[in-house]
């Protein structure tokens, strides 16, 4: 259930490069989000009317806190980065559906890239057994200590080489060839659909995270849709992202658009 709240922000500070790390007190959102959901951050500014959507990082229920690693892009993150320890801001949440997990399944892979591998964080804390993790970047991994402290087994790929493979997280995975129950990605839909395209050559099921541009963030607009493949037919059609997504399986969605 969705709801609108006054939230206390504790820290926001920058993490790394345009990267900022922001940790709000929201106990009635973070009690009822899950790994996977996004928040609709409200810049107060009457120019800035629109919302704008952060994945959620970590969710502590005892403590009623959301941490939100968002990259600063344009005027409204530009402004949200500003925002000073103590001060308040309007948020909606928690939205979208979520990854779905299977407690039975004990071994997983998790695929993040860029400002995609914050909302593994969550997921990698909430799923039980083994987890391989691959992050790609273009020089700069984010939240490997992070991904450490759970015991998670980690892999790097990044444009540049500085460190791990020099290439894209699927290079690193066709070089380790990891096997799972269960595949959860998030980050570009380039790399969604070379990821996606893996997974149904190795007949493992796959949940993507789709990253499009949002509006209104609740499904009214329907400014992100993406066409969905219809179940048992040749057919498609176009669902939001916000709403109805934005976790999809990897081989309902239809790529080549």
């Amino acid at each position: 259930m969705k709801k609108i709240e006054q939230a206390v922000i504790l820290k926001n500070q920058c993490y790394i490069d345009n990267i900022y790390d922001m940790v709000l007190y929201a106990p009635e959102i973070a009690n009822v989000a899950k790994a996977g959901q996004f928040v609709n951050v409200y810049t107060g500014k009457a120019e800035m009317i629109l919302p704008r959507p952060i994945s959620i990082s970590e969710i502590d229920k005892k403590e009623g806190t959301l941490r939100l690693l968002y990259q600063v892009i344009g005027k409204g993150t530009e402004h949200i980065c500003k925002l000073q320890k103590g001060s308040s801001i309007k948020i909606l949440g928690a939205l979208g559906n979520g990854f779905f997990v299977n407690e039975k399944y004990r071994n997983h892979i998790l695929i993040g890239g860029g400002i995609g591998v914050p909302p593994m964080l969550e997921l990698a804390k909430t799923l039980q057994g083994n987890i391989h993790i691959f992050i790609g970047a273009k020089s700069k991994p984010i939240l490997v200590e992070e991904f450490q402290k759970i015991g998670a087994n980690i892999s790097i790929a990044t444009d540049d080489g500085s460190q791990g493979i020099c290439g894209t997280v699927l290079d690193a995975i066709e070089i380790e060839e990891p096997t799972a129950d269960m595949i959860y990605a998030c980050g570009p839909k380039v790399m969604l659909k070379a990821v996606s395209e893996w997974a149904e050559k190795k007949q493992m099921q796959i949940q993507v995270s789709m990253e499009e541009r949002m509006a209104c963030g609740i499904g009214a607009c329907v400014g992100c849709a993406i066409k969905i493949n219809k179940k048992g037919t040749h057919d498609w059609e176009n669902l939001k992202v916000c709403k109805d997504g934005p976790v999809f399986w990897g081989n309902e969605v239809v790529w080549n658009d």
